[in-house]
């Protein structure tokens, strides 16, 4: 249980406070420290490890002496409770998320899954809670965070934790904004991110950094893997007038490196290359077709360094459709001498919105279909990465994803392991690099956790496998994401007991195995399933009671 959130609603004791801050060396002024007029509900995000659990715990004391609840699972989870079920429930009823940000929890997967499902609520509550108080822990505000949590936090300012000094004057801060109900989150502040770049002496983040390199490239990964032909397949149709590429797979298997690789070989082909993520978008565009291509419009001419015109081109005696596309056709494109390479990413995120979702993937592909016919459009050319198929019922003949170079990015094969395993700097027989697809396959990130592991010689790679499907072994992050999410759904929940309950390949309902299969927990044979990796197998089937 790497972060948290609590729940109680009595006072302590005054004394418990001075204490508490003595030992943190501060002179607190219990002044500070008053009942609030009203009380809110916030939940404690951290990591069990110091200085994370001592500062959640003065923060979570110190919120309830001033008369508001406070989660925090070490404190609010009892022994032998359902914690999945708990944390979304508290999740959902909490006012404030208080996130406490250490390098070690920004490469948590549970601490990002904790942010989406904050912003997830966010976008569903019409309170616009929980929101999100981030506070970095000896985490400066230049150091890179993984791809998803730079999307979530993007707009919300950052309170920086640098010693126990700085403990009142932020309890303070979080204490005003309690007792005020503001949204507004602590002092103006500049955040300066730079793209990851991972190293031996950095863990390898749970997302990859798909920002558009420039000048001389530093590439998302120093150990990215190409998977031929996928990689020349690419570069060579994002050259061609009006392509469209598809990138398909789970998390974590490559498609942000990918994409931000096939944009860089655009750039260097004379192209302008422009990614938008639509994590950028506030819950409140998705509410209304005509505002959402309106900030879609107006995010590539942003990212093009083009006026915003919105106003000359929008006419509201045409449709949003015509609209957005007379701006791209009349303004954006013939503004611009260079083919435009355009990245689209979490197009996923639009998925929820069926309405909206079937308007625009339909335009896309019009556009597509476009370029074919008429030249200012064959500057266009599109990029679009998404984790999981389309839910939604569409037509056909509308949808983007039956048109252009369609990829599914595969694992890594034994080759492409053993090549990486020299990488990092070791040397592996054969015999070595299939005890570890044994267990991860040649899934790229956790292969990757491993071999950081293994080449920092924090662990041997017998140990690793042995603790491998526990909760204490390297993986231990990504598999409780996983049983988060499946608890959430009881239906795949039932589905992948069964799965894991027997050796032999199990029939499902064939939405409940492709949705096993979209989250990346089995594979399909025919019309069978089983676990995708054994590390699945055994780590589900030791926690069947409780799925």
């Amino acid at each position: 249980m790497e972060r948290s959130a609590a729940k109680a609603a009595f006072i302590i004791p005054t004394q418990v406070l001075v204490t508490a801050w003595s030992e943190l060396g501060q002179a607190f002024s219990l002044e500070t420290v008053k009942p609030a007029s009203q009380s809110a509900k916030v939940f404690i995000s951290y990591r069990s490890q110091d200085p994370d659990l001592t500062l959640a715990q003065q923060f979570y004391e110190a919120l309830k002496a001033a008369g508001h609840e406070a989660f925090m699972a070490g404190e609010s989870i009892r022994l032998g409770e359902n914690w999945p079920e708990r944390i979304d429930r508290e999740l959902q009823q909490s006012d404030y998320f208080l996130l406490l940000l250490s390098p070690k929890s920004a490469t948590s997967e549970m601490v990002t899954e904790e942010v989406r499902r904050a912003k997830q609520l966010q976008d569903l509550r019409p309170d616009g809670k929980p929101v999100i108080l981030p506070v970095r822990i000896n985490f400066p505000l230049s150091s890179p965070l993984n791809y998803d949590l730079r999307g979530y936090l993007q707009r919300i300012q950052q309170r920086e934790w640098k010693s126990s000094a700085d403990t009142p004057k932020i309890l303070q801060e979080i204490l005003t904004i309690l007792a005020e109900g503001r949204e507004a989150v602590f002092s103006e502040e500049e955040l300066t991110t730079s793209p990851a770049v991972e190293t031996l002496e950095s863990p390898p983040l749970p997302v990859a950094e798909p920002e558009l390199p420039e000048g001389q490239v530093d590439l998302a990964s120093a150990f990215y893997v190409e998977r031929p032909p996928i990689e020349s397949h690419c570069y060579e149709a994002i050259l061609k007038p009006g392509s469209l590429i598809r990138i398909k797979a789970p998390r974590q298997m490559g498609k942000t490196s990918l994409m931000a690789r096939i944009l860089h070989q655009a750039s260097q082909q004379g192209s302008l290359a422009v990614s938008l993520s639509f994590q950028l978008a506030d819950s409140k565009v998705f509410a209304d077709l005509d505002l959402f291509l309106r900030w879609f419009c107006a995010s590539v001419g942003r990212k093009l360094r083009l006026p915003n015109r919105l106003a000359d081109y929008w006419d509201e005696i045409f449709g949003s459709k015509d609209n957005c596309t007379a701006y791209f056709e009349e303004y954006l494109l013939a503004q611009i001498n260079e083919p435009l390479a355009l990245g689209l990413d979490e197009v996923d995120l639009v998925y929820q919105y069926p309405e909206i979702a079937a308007d625009f993937f339909g335009l896309l592909r019009a556009w597509h279909e476009e370029a074919k016919n008429r030249d200012v459009w064959k500057k266009l050319r599109l990029v679009v990465a998404h984790s999981t198929e389309v839910y939604i019922p569409m037509n056909i003949n509308q949808s983007p994803f039956n048109v252009g170079l369609a990829i599914e990015l595969p694992e890594f094969n034994a080759e492409q392991l053993q090549d990486l395993t020299r990488r990092h700097g070791l040397n592996w027989s054969s015999t070595k690099v299939e005890q570890l697809m044994a267990m991860v396959g040649g899934h790229p990130y956790l292969v990757r956790v491993a071999l950081y592991r293994i080449a920092r010689r924090d662990t041997k790679l017998e140990e690793l496998l042995q603790v491998a499907p526990t909760d204490a072994g390297p993986f231990g992050d990504h598999l409780r994401r996983h049983w988060w999410n499946l608890k959430q759904h009881p239906d795949l929940a039932m589905g992948m007991k069964q799965i894991v309950a027997t050796t032999a390949p199990v029939q499902l309902e064939p939405i409940q195995a492709f949705k096993l299969k979209s989250m990346g927990l089995v594979d399909l044979e025919n019309n069978y399933v089983v676990p995708r990796f054994n590390l699945y197998r055994q780590y589900f089937r030791d926690r069947s009671t409780s799925l």
